[in-house]
């Protein structure tokens, strides 16, 4: 199985934190830079982990006022 990669639009000061919240849970994603001026950042879903992914973001932007746009709401690649 593939891991399923979607596209956010963040705050630039927020990517550092943002990256070691997601990647703390070991398995669950992996998080890349795609342009570090526009804030663009790829997310690498594990297979079967897309919903807890989901979650935690609308957690961090409901609970911490992180701003994170989806970009491109993706298909398994």
């Amino acid at each position: 199985m593939h891991s399923i990669e979607r596209v956010f639009l963040v705050d630039r000061k927020e990517i550092s934190y943002l990256r070691f919240t997601i990647e703390s849970y070991d398995r669950l994603a992996l998080v890349s830079t795609i342009d570090p001026y526009a804030a663009l950042i790829k997310i690498r879903i594990s297979p079967g982990c897309e919903e807890p992914v989901l979650e935690l973001l609308d957690s961090l932007k409901n609970d911490e006022g992180l701003k994170i746009l989806d970009v491109d709401p993706g298909t398994p690649q």
